[in-house]
């Protein structure tokens, strides 16, 4: 009889945290979020570019969502980013009320299977991005490199943080598969910490991002003695008057690689919340994103803070997320054997 008992019991629960799930499922998404603080987890420590644009949209963004939630910045820097992406896989709430802005290198993290990656980057939601930002080649006055030949004949301190970033794959790539003549010095604690490193001496160069030609960080580096040397995609950037990259490939396979590197650059800052969210509040917060990338108290802080708004949308970002899943994978393991995975 006791056991009897005890398997109604358990069946009750069992009913009633059903009837929990579905009662959570079935809110529309202005029930869900009216009250809710929404956490914005980024990979980064605060003060770095990922930092900024994060904090930027935090201000706006909950004006857009059903509900009004109130938004507030996590900082989870850690392994370039990976800490912040696994956590926000596997550990974060799978109901809509975590997003994150991670590296857009870690799709191409997982593609190549990286050490520490644990997620999925399809089984995300993706809901948008609101910038487009090249890599180039920066270097120093004081290096003596002044056109692309020369890296090949001269050598050239580079500076990198390490982990599945950008920063750190690209001059790897250049080196290995490209045999320019770099001696990159990992170890930095962010990008940031490169550039310090750049105007006091220690390095000659980095390869980082460089928004469009209105971005204040890229126009004070260049007033400042820094200049571009080349950027990392297919086409040139004809405002930088350096040439791009694929002039001085060779080969099918270099170009191959690079190609599948430079792919990555069109994510942008990538936002996206958890697996597992119900379709109506993904859509919310899609539509939400679009509709901040258009207001005018936003447009107007980013001019301000010298940063150029050139959205995508979280169906464009999940397209592109699938193309790179999508990369035959002879590509993917020459990438990875020349460095692409960073240090």
């Amino acid at each position: 009889m006791q056991r009897i008992r005890m398997v109604n019991t358990a069946g009750a629960l069992m009913l009633s945290f059903s009837a929990l799930a579905t009662a959570a499922v079935a809110q529309t998404p202005e029930e869900f979020y009216r009250g809710r603080q929404l956490r914005f987890v980024v990979g980064t420590a605060t003060g770095q570019e990922y930092d900024h644009w994060a904090r930027l949209i935090a201000r706006h963004y909950g004006r857009h969502i059903p509900g009004n939630p109130s938004i507030v910045v996590e900082n989870m820097p850690g392994a370039g980013h990976i800490l912040a992406t696994n956590y926000l896989y596997s550990v974060a709430p799978k109901d809509g009320s975590v997003i994150g802005m991670v590296s857009r290198n870690m799709t191409d993290a997982a593609v190549m299977g990286i050490a520490n990656v644990r997620f999925d980057p399809l089984k995300f939601n993706w809901l948008g991005s609101p910038e487009v930002s090249n890599r180039v080649m920066y270097v120093t006055a004081s290096s003596g490199i002044a056109k692309v030949p020369d890296l090949f004949v001269r050598e050239l301190i580079v500076g990198a943080p390490g982990g599945a970033q950008g920063v750190t794959a690209a001059p790897m790539l250049l080196k290995n598969l490209l045999g320019m003549k770099l001696k990159i010095v990992q170890g930095y604690h962010s990008p940031n910490d490169v550039e310090l490193a750049m105007t006091r001496g220690e390095v000659q160069g980095l390869v980082s991002g460089i928004g469009g030609p209105d971005n204040k960080r890229a126009q004070q580096w260049l007033s400042s003695g820094i200049r571009v040397l080349f950027n990392m995609e297919p086409k040139p950037l004809a405002w930088t008057g350096a040439p791009t990259i694929f002039d001085y490939i060779k080969t099918e396979e270099q170009r191959q690689v690079f190609t599948f590197f430079a792919n990555n650059v069109l994510l942008g800052r990538p936002i996206m919340t958890t697996p597992g969210v119900p379709a109506a509040r993904v859509a919310a917060l899609r539509r939400a994103f679009d509709a901040t990338m258009k207001d005018e108290a936003f447009l107007q802080e980013a001019k301000t803070m010298g940063l150029e708004i050139m959205p995508k949308t979280g169906e464009q970002i999940a397209a592109l997320v699938a193309e790179a899943v999508a990369t035959p994978k002879d590509v993917v393991k020459k990438a990875e054997n020349f460095g692409a995975g960073g240090g």
